[in-house]
C-alpha cells in the first residue's frame, strides 16, 4: 500500500517556494532545454538545508526539443518540516512539483 495523502502540484518556471509550510516532496517532472543543470530540492529556502540534488544531463534530442523526465521520490518522499524549495540551475526551465 502506498503513502496515502492528498496529492498537490506546483509549476514552476524558475527557482521558487513548492509549499509554504510543512511537505513531502514526492515526485519531480522537469523540462529542460538541453543544457546540463540540477534541481535541488530544500528545506525552508534558498539557503536552506539541501535534501536532495537531481543532476539533469544534457539533452539529446534535435534541435529546440526540449528534454524531460519525471523523478519518483521512493517510500514517503522528502519530507521538508519547514517548507519545500526548489532550487533550477543550468538548462531546467520548467519543474513540476507534486507534493503532499
Amino acid at each position: 500500500m502506498g503513502y496515502v495523502v492528498d496529492v498537490k502540484s506546483t509549476h514552476l518556471t524558475t527557482s521558487g517556494d513548492v509549499f509554504a509550510g510543512p511537505a513531502r516532496v514526492l515526485a519531480v517532472y522537469y523540462c529542460s532545454e538541453g543544457a546540463v543543470g540540477t534541481i535541488e530540492i530544500r528545506d525552508g529556502g534558498v539557503t536552506s538545508t539541501v535534501l536532495a540534488i537531481i543532476d539533469v544531463p544534457k539533452g539529446t534530442g534535435t534541435e529546440g526539443e526540449d528534454t524531460v523526465y519525471q523523478v519518483e521520490i521512493p517510500g514517503n518522499g522528502l519530507y521538508c518540516r519547514t517548507s519545500a524549495y526548489a532550487k533550477l540551475t543550468g538548462g531546467v526551465d520548467k519543474v513540476t512539483v507534486f507534493y503532499g
